[in-house]
């Protein structure tokens, strides 16, 4: 059996984390964990309803947490990591450790409103402040820059109808919890 992990902020609501565990509850995958880095955070709610364990690692240094992370991923024998709200770069070191790919989810058609700073309701503003007539969502490889890794899978969404930004993003969400579970169970079939 397969075991992935999903990587959280401490404010991630978890919609990613539920999409993936609904969708990959029938098949031979197990969620290992989930990392949380608040006691506080809303997906440890969510994790409890699923039944996934949820993770503490406090982000005050960055070494002790990818130290912390990477035993754990060693541990449970994780095959993929599902990156759903992070918004922190891993290290170097930690990316050349790591024992298996790490993916992200980015509420955007990549390379457009990607980097730095771009993420949340920031990015969704700024596709609607642009005038794009399409957003959408992408899946991709997790390397030293923000959003910079190789793209895996995109889906577009119209958002011509989209009056608001916050519109934009419920389109957006939508396509991300369609395309993110699908990409996940593709990669885990080719691991």
């Amino acid at each position: 059996m397969k075991r992935i992990a999903v990587i959280t902020s401490g404010r991630s609501r978890g919609s990613n984390f539920e999409a993936i565990a609904r969708f990959l509850n029938d098949k031979p995958v197990e969620i290992a964990f989930v990392v949380v880095t608040s006691r506080r955070a809303p997906i440890i709610e969510r994790c409890a309803e699923l039944g996934v364990p949820a993770l503490y690692f406090p982000m005050r240094d960055m070494a002790a947490f990818e130290a912390e992370l990477l035993q754990a991923l060693r541990r449970h024998d994780v095959s993929l990591i599902a990156l759903a709200g992070f918004l922190r770069k891993f290290t170097p070191a930690f990316l050349r450790d790591c024992p298996c790919p790490l993916v992200n989810i980015h509420p955007a058609l990549l390379p457009a409103y990607g980097g730095q700073g771009m993420y949340g309701i920031r990015v969704h503003e700024a596709v609607f402040a642009a005038g794009e007539r399409v957003s959408g969502a992408t899946v991709h490889y997790v390397n030293e820059e923000y959003d910079a890794g190789d793209i895996i899978a995109q889906r577009e969404v119209d958002i011509t109808a989209c009056t608001t930004p916050q519109e934009v993003a419920s389109a957006a969400l939508r396509v991300e919890h369609e395309l993110y579970p699908n990409t996940v169970w593709g990669l885990l079939q080719k691991l």
